[in-house]
């Protein structure tokens, strides 16, 4: 447990993000991005298919400094979640093989991954710390959140239902600490393993992916409704933790503080 990296709640109702003006507009403009991207795929997917083609071949013309570009691309993806990061995975195996690309794709998504974490944070946690200064409940809800810690970043990089660069957004107003955070991220590295895997057998691989072939696809399905059904157990016992601490509290506490 990293608990030396956690962020205790401290009351700052007082803290209002009108002070980090360009962080939230900046934030707000990635999470228009995401919706955006989110929404594009589910109803353009042959679109977006083609556009990440597109990009792959741009970068596979550009040699050295492609690699560059690439990884750029990846950590840009991981922040706005403007595209699939699997279809970017797969094209770091085409383009770059196995070993080279995983390295690629993980160091980028992971770069990404922070980014978006510390800009939530930034951007935002000031004003949910002011909520839970106000709100017991809600404090309490933060504090099991943090000690589950690096536990529930696992279960949620795990599944491929969540929204890579949602969850990192939504992590980030937590006060699980960044140690923890990135610990957790790692469990989303086999996934991305796979994909690149998927790169190096055939460019095909993107079209494939559109159209939801081969047996991979069914064991990303298998493992999203595994992982789904754990993190729904995981967050009842937690609701169920919330309540003791709820009942150790004199009957008010999700009544804002004087």
């Amino acid at each position: 447990m990293l608990a030396e990296d956690r962020i205790a709640v401290v009351p700052s109702a007082g803290v209002s993000t009108s002070r980090r003006p360009g962080r939230v507009i900046l934030a707000g403009g990635l999470g228009a991005l995401m919706l955006f991207g989110i929404a594009a795929m589910r109803l353009w997917p042959g679109t977006v298919i083609d556009t990440a083609e597109h990009l792959i071949g741009v970068v596979r013309g550009l040699g050295g400094i492609g690699l560059i570009a690439f990884g750029a691309l990846q950590a840009l993806v991981a922040v706005s979640g403007v595209l699939p990061a699997s279809l970017l995975g797969i094209g770091a195996g085409a383009v770059y093989g196995l070993v080279p690309g995983f390295l690629l794709a993980a160091v980028s998504t992971l770069v990404g991954a922070v980014l978006a974490f510390l800009l939530s944070r930034s951007a935002f946690r000031p004003a949910v710390e002011g909520l839970c200064a106000r709100r017991p409940r809600l404090r309490n809800f933060d504090a099991l959140i943090a000690q589950d810690g690096w536990k529930l970043v696992c279960l949620l990089r795990i599944n491929p239902v969540m929204p890579f660069s949602a969850t990192s957004y939504v992590l980030g107003l937590s006060s699980i600490g960044l140690g923890e955070y990135l610990v957790g991220t790692l469990a989303s590295l086999p996934a991305l393993l796979g994909y690149v895997f998927l790169g190096t057998l055939a460019d095909a691989s993107l079209s494939a992916m559109a159209t939801g072939a081969g047996p991979f696809r069914w064991v990303v399905i298998g493992v999203g409704v595994v992982t789904t059904l754990a993190l729904t157990i995981h967050l009842g016992s937690i609701v169920a933790r919330l309540g003791s601490f709820g009942g150790e509290a004199a009957g008010g506490a999700d009544r804002p503080a004087p």
